[in-house]
């Protein structure tokens, strides 16, 4: 088993990346976003890669139901199939022990200039503006915070 855990902030580019990757490939695709428990998520979502996404014997994530604010069905993974997990909080120290005890691994971070993620985050999603700020900051707690670990690759996309 391989997988790929792609990381960096709002409107970097990660998604794409990821799914250019899943088409090119016969890894599973997951995103952060079918799972961060509301707007206020973010650290709770990084957990639960490493302990639901990444758990051995039963992979899976309860996808967030964001019409409702609660949680919703629980998505299983297939045990054993690459992955690309992608997604602000996928890469910490817990996440990467998981994904190596499970076999190959490879770290990215993204960025992109902070002007043309924002265009690009709103572009795709509207009502994602009035929570634009509140999510940055957690960013900002993820990136500087005393989990973070260094990654095998950064990349910084136009």
């Amino acid at each position: 088993m391989f997988t790929i855990l792609i990381d960096g902030r709002s409107g970097s580019g990660k998604t794409t990346l990821a799914r250019k990757l899943a088409e090119d490939t016969a890894f599973q695709l997951v995103h952060l976003d079918d799972f961060y428990p509301g707007w206020g998520g973010l650290a709770a979502a990084s957990e639960m890669v490493a302990t639901q996404v990444l758990d051995p014997r039963a992979p899976g994530f309860r996808r967030w139901n964001w019409a409702q604010d609660q949680p919703g069905e629980w998505v299983p993974l297939m045990p054993g199939q690459s992955l690309i997990v992608e997604g602000a909080g996928a890469v910490n120290a817990a996440s990467i022990s998981a994904a190596r005890h499970l076999g190959g691994l490879l770290t990215l971070r993204i960025d992109a200039p902070a002007t043309l993620r924002r265009e690009r985050a709103l572009r795709r999603d509207p009502d994602y503006r009035p929570w634009w700020e509140m999510w940055a900051q957690q960013e900002d707690r993820h990136f500087a915070g005393p989990g973070q670990v260094r990654v095998d690759l950064e990349l910084c996309l136009p």
